[in-house]
């Protein structure tokens, strides 16, 4: 795999989908291949973000509206756009990133009930309008993804089942809406067999926008 541009790549999903594991092997993979990679998470991978990220994660006792916890998710992603994602492109490196504009969309939006077209034009304003060159996301059951939590669930893996529910069909919707830059992968597989998965599909992506 030869890197002729910049690529970003965004891993989403459900809250025990596996993506920071998929992610770490992605990027050893790649890294392997000679390519320079850069990894971060929303909300976090700045001072700001991951300050941020204490107060909507795991303060369970602080009551946050929602519009609140969009602007807040929004705030420390412009603060890693900014700050991480774009001087890496600049740099010529390949940006892995464990959530991007479109969880605000589907944990906020689609479960959370705040407009989605607002939340779009939100976003485009808070990432000065970039996007990412391929969203993968893993699809995991609300069960199967909560029997594997072993660690005790944060403010947001705390909602209702029927919020992660939601939560589920609105990823699966905006990866109809848009399938050629959203992609569905079934996260129910072995974790060595989906980050094979995971390689094919990124390698003939990959491929296919190299000019």
């Amino acid at each position: 795999m030869e890197s002729k541009k910049p690529m970003f790549w965004v891993m989403e999903g459900g809250d025990g989908a596996g993506k920071s594991t998929q992610i770490r092997l992605l990027a050893e993979f790649l890294r392997e291949k000679g390519l320079a990679v850069t990894v971060c998470r929303e909300p976090g991978s700045t001072k700001l973000g991951e300050e941020i990220r204490d107060i909507l994660l795991n303060r369970a006792s602080l009551t946050i509206h929602r519009m609140s916890e969009l602007l807040l998710f929004m705030a420390a992603r412009a603060q890693v756009t900014n700050e991480v994602i774009r001087p890496a492109l600049a740099r010529g490196e390949v940006v892995l990133a464990d959530r991007f504009v479109l969880s605000s969309i589907v944990y906020q939006g689609y479960a959370g009930g705040l407009d989605i077209e607002q939340l779009r034009a939100i976003g485009h304003i808070a990432t000065g309008g970039l996007e990412p060159d391929g969203t993968l996301i893993l699809d995991l059951s609300v069960a199967a993804a909560k029997a594997r939590r072993n660690t005790p669930p944060d403010r947001l893996e705390s909602e209702a089942d029927s919020f992660h529910e939601r939560v589920r069909r609105g990823f699966l919707s905006e990866a109809a809406r848009n399938p050629d830059k959203i992609h569905v992968i079934s996260a129910e597989q072995p974790v060595e067999m989906l980050q094979q998965t995971i390689r094919h599909l990124t390698e003939a992506i990959w491929a296919s926008s190299q000019p």
